[in-house]
C-alpha cells in the first residue's frame, strides 16, 4: 500500500537519487524534479502529499517555489538544504515551510520527519467536533480556519497548534507540550521552531482583522489562548 506521493525537488543528481530510493523503499510513491521550473510543471499536473525542497535550484529558486505552493496549498513542505545563513531557518519557517533539515542529513531522521508531517496533514490527530472561540472558527475535516468569516492560509503545523489551543483554552502549553502534541516528538531546547510558528499565527490572525491578540506568551513557561 502506497503511504503517499512525494515530490523531490533537488538539482544534485546523487542527492535526488538518494532521496528517491529512500522514500520509495519506505513505501512512498515519488517524483524527481531537478529545478523549480520543472517542479511547477509536476505540481500543476499531479497531486502530491508532501514536497522535499532544496533552496538553491536552477530556474525558480526554492524560496520562490515555497511561496508559490503556499498560495495554493497547505500540504507539508520540508526544506532540505546546505545553505548557511544566519536566521535562515526562522526565515524559511515564516515563509511557510513546515520543517527544515540541514545537509548532510540522516536518512532515518528524514523518514521520521516525513512520517510526522504526513500523519499531521492527513488529519490523523484525534479530532472531535468543529471548534469555535470568539472570532475564530476551526473546521477540522477540511482543515480550514476562519477569523470573522475570513479564511486564513495556514501551514499544517500552524493549523494543529491553533486547533490544540482552541480545544483547551485554559491550558498553558510549554514548548515540550506542543512538540509532543503536534510533532509527536520531544522538544529540542535550542530549536526556535515553535517561536516562529507562534509568530506566524499571530500575524495571520491579526491581518485577518481580529479585534484582539489570541495567543498569549506565559514567560518562562510557554503559550496559551488569551481568555481575558
Amino acid at each position: 500500500m502506497c503511504k503517499g506521493n512525494i515530490l523531490i525537488v533537488e538539482d544534485d543528481n546523487d542527492i535526488n537519487a538518494l532521496l528517491y530510493d529512500m522514500v520509495t523503499d519506505d513505501g512512498y510513491k515519488a517524483k524527481s524534479a531537478y529545478s523549480g521550473t520543472e517542479a511547477l510543471i509536476y505540481l500543476e499536473n499531479d497531486k502530491y502529499d508532501l514536497v522535499l525542497l532544496d533552496l538553491m535550484l536552477p530556474g525558480k529558486s526554492g524560496d520562490e517555489l515555497l511561496s508559490i505552493i503556499r498560495e495554493k496549498s497547505n500540504m507539508p513542505i520540508i526544506i532540505i538544504s546546505a545553505k548557511e545563513e544566519k536566521g535562515l531557518k526562522a526565515k524559511i519557517l515564516r515563509a511557510g515551510a513546515d520543517d527544515f533539515i540541514s545537509k548532510p542529513f540522516d536518512i532515518d531522521e528524514v523518514l521520521a520527519r516525513i512520517e510526522v508531517n504526513m500523519r499531521r496533514y492527513s488529519g490523523n490527530i484525534e479530532i472531535k467536533n468543529d471548534n469555535k472561540y470568539k472570532e475564530i472558527e476551526i473546521f477540522p475535516e477540511s482543515r480550514v480556519v476562519k477569523v470573522n468569516g475570513q479564511e486564513l492560509t495556514l501551514t499544517s503545523i500552524e493549523f494543529d497548534i491553533l486547533e490544540l489551543m482552541v480545544k483547551y483554552p485554559d491550558k498553558v502549553f510549554s514548548k515540550n507540550n506542543l512538540f509532543r502534541s503536534v510533532w509527536g516528538e520531544d522538544f529540542l531546547c535550542d530549536d526556535n521552531t515553535i517561536t516562529v510558528h507562534i509568530s506566524n499565527l499571530r500575524n495571520k490572525i491579526k491581518k485577518a482583522g481580529a479585534k484582539e491578540s489570541y495567543i498569549k506568551t506565559i514567560w518562562g513557561i510557554g503559550y496559551k489562548l488569551n481568555t481575558n
